[in-house]
């Protein structure tokens, strides 16, 4: 496909420059949605095994008896009844005392018919991923950080369109081409097309619906301003399920946990109830949700059916897969794409990888545009061809802080993993315990990359990844032998995974000193004069620059 060349470079700096400018912030928040994929294991891995007794449905309305006598200001809960072997379910009934609590109560029924009482101290991984896929990490409250990401990803679709268009006049003939030869360049551009094309509806998909989630109130706000005058909030109100619910607040009986189950799968066959979740239990007003999957539909995470707890009666089907109408089935779509909440282990691990991949395309981004910067500035002094130029300071920041924020999110996130096992019930608070260790990590990586420069830093912070991901493993087979550590069971996949990366990042840092050996002495990422030497035996070459 012809087109005209001042087109395709006008296409390229707006490609090179909406990168620039979002690809660190990008990197962070996929490499953070890959591992969303499974945060659930890495809880798991990271939490103690648990002896529970299981009971039976039929005791279902004896626990949730039994935890309001014991706890009447209780009114808002979450029964847990996902099921588990022989048709039983680990009854366990949940609930905070404020919204976003990190350690939330739990109550279950012992064998005798005691409550036991206890506040949780999960991990808080889980939460930490999803935060940091959400913001990037961006300092301040969740709304700066996801406004700051959807800003971001508003910008990526400028990149992805833009670098098609750079692509069609040479698409047939380049198409999933990887040439790897001593030109590194361009390798890592062919590595960087070759990802952004294979993955391309999937990016457009997640590019989308990031703009709609991290800018959702300030579109919200223009709506109302705009179309509805400043009344969405009482058109939201009159088409609320809540509006039908009774506002008697007076003491009533609630039905048996197990009816709600009953009915919800007289409505659909094929949903499989997880949680009932109660509000304002004990009176007149009370409801039930019902969450649960169907893997037949397209859903955002869990849906649900609203039914009232007293009488039964369905208030509201809006969320429950399968009878949904078209705008809400719609919306559900739409986050199930960008979460990747459908079609079970082999969807989720394509999300895995696919994130995994985006990550690697803008941090393959960033890698060109400072390689580029060579030939950009020798034409700038007016340099002959092939011969050696003086990088910038901007080129030399630009790439200490690739390294130093991208490796530094990765060591971060994987010694924070490995550590949830050492200190889990050691701390009071795990959760603050992630937090910290994963932004020390990364500022120190940050700091150590502007301090000994994109190339030293880049080797070192590789391996350092590589060590950090490989403790996860580590941990594992020490908690065969090591009392107050544990391997836990079914969740192999985690260690081997992780040894997989930290194989991955072991030959991304051999590599990477090879080229800083090996590869032209004016990058940005040869090794100084003083450390040409090196104990792999590699012996340094002088290449004219590209």
């Amino acid at each position: 496909m012809a087109i005209r060349t001042n087109v395709v470079r006008l296409y390229r700096q707006v490609h090179t420059w909406t990168g620039i400018l979002t690809g660190l912030i990008l990197f962070v928040c996929f490499y953070a949605g890959a591992l969303t994929m499974f945060k659930e294991p890495l809880e798991r891995w990271i939490t103690p095994p648990v002896a529970v007794t299981p009971a039976t449905l039929d005791r279902a309305e004896e626990l949730v008896a039994a935890t309001r006598a014991l706890r009447p200001e209780v009114r808002d809960f979450t029964l847990a009844v996902e099921p588990a072997l022989a048709g039983e379910a680990p009854l366990r009934l949940t609930w905070t005392e404020e919204r976003f609590d990190p350690a939330p109560w739990a109550a279950t029924l012992a064998p005798d018919g005691s409550v036991t009482v206890e506040q949780l101290n999960p991990s808080g991984i889980g939460l930490l991923v999803d935060f940091l896929h959400r913001t990037a990490g961006i300092p301040g409250d969740l709304d700066i950080g996801t406004t700051v990401t959807g800003i971001a990803s508003a910008l990526y679709v400028v990149a992805l369109v833009s670098g098609v268009i750079i692509l069609l006049p040479s698409l047939v003939k380049d198409f999933l081409i990887l040439r790897v030869t001593r030109n590194v360049k361009r390798m890592w551009l062919d590595a960087h097309n070759l990802l952004g094309l294979i993955s391309l509806p999937f990016h457009l998909v997640i590019a989308l619906s990031a703009v709609v989630f991290g800018l959702h109130d300030h579109i919200y706000d223009t709506l109302d301003r705009v179309v509805y005058g400043g009344q969405m909030r009482a058109v939201a109100a009159a088409s609320s399920p809540f509006r039908t619910v009774s506002k008697d607040m007076g003491p009533a009986g609630m039905l048996p946990p197990k009816e709600f189950l009953t009915r919800a799968h007289s409505l659909a066959p094929g949903f499989q109830p997880v949680s009932l979740e109660y509000h304002d239990a004990g009176t007149g007003a009370a409801t039930v949700r019902v969450w649960g999957h169907d893997p037949r539909y397209l859903v955002r995470r869990e849906g649900f059916v609203l039914m009232g707890a007293v009488d039964g009666r369905i208030i509201d089907t809006e969320y429950m897969p399968g009878h949904q109408n078209g705008w809400s089935a719609t919306v559900s779509a739409f986050f199930a794409l960008h979460f990747g909440s459908f079609g079970g282990g082999i969807v989720r691990w394509s999300y895995f990888l696919l994130g995994l991949a985006g990550a690697a395309l803008f941090y393959t981004g960033n890698l060109l545009w400072i390689e580029s910067r060579r030939r950009t500035e020798r034409q700038a002094k007016g340099q002959p061809a092939g011969g050696p130029v003086g990088q910038s300071r901007a080129t030399r920041l630009l790439a200490a802080g690739t390294v130093g924020v991208c490796l530094g999110c990765v060591a971060g996130l994987s010694l924070t993993i490995a550590a949830g096992k050492w200190l889990s019930g050691l701390v009071d608070d795990l959760h603050a315990w992630h937090w910290g260790i994963y932004h020390a990590v990364f500022l120190a990586a940050c700091a150590w990359a502007f301090l000994r420069g994109a190339s030293r830093a880049g080797v070192e912070l590789l391996w350092a990844s590589a060590a950090a991901t490989a403790a996860i493993p580590a941990t594992s087979l020490l908690g065969l032998v090591m009392p107050g550590l544990w391997v836990s069971d079914g969740l192999i996949g985690v260690d081997l995974v992780a040894l997989a990366g930290a194989l991955v990042f072991a030959a991304m840092a051999r590599s990477a000193e090879r080229r800083a050996l090996t590869g032209p002495r004016d990058s940005v990422w040869a090794a100084p004069v003083e450390h040409q030497g090196s104990a792999m035996g590699i012996q340094p070459l002088v290449h004219p620059a590209e």
